[in-house]
């Protein structure tokens, strides 16, 4: 399996998820806690690493802003990469059911 085709964290699978909106920093903490119902709860430090590795793989971009409150959007790469996970996490669940419900 490629990097660009490794698993995902639960953090960066829902940084992206966040920004398929434009968002700032402290917009995807919040929409994570939120739609996780707070179960996922990403500090700053997280936030801004994940950032900054999402932008030197091409995978979000950042638009323009004041400085504090720059604002980031998935790229088309970013998009494709949410795609194979959501396929990859499908297969994992419906494996899951399979095996542990006995219809092999």
């Amino acid at each position: 399996m490629t990097q660009e085709h490794s698993p995902l964290t639960e953090g960066v699978y829902y940084i992206l998820l966040a920004l398929y909106e434009p968002r700032h920093g402290y917009g995807i903490m919040q929409l994570v806690e939120e739609i996780s119902k707070g179960r996922v709860h990403l500090g700053a430090g997280t936030i801004y690493g994940a950032i900054k590795t999402l932008l030197e793989r091409g995978w979000i971009e950042a638009l323009g802003g004041d400085g504090r409150k720059k604002e980031y959007l998935i790229t088309e790469a970013g998009k494709k990469v949410v795609e194979y996970e959501i396929l990859r996490l499908r297969e994992l669940f419906d494996n899951g059911i399979r095996i542990t419900r006995g219809a092999e």
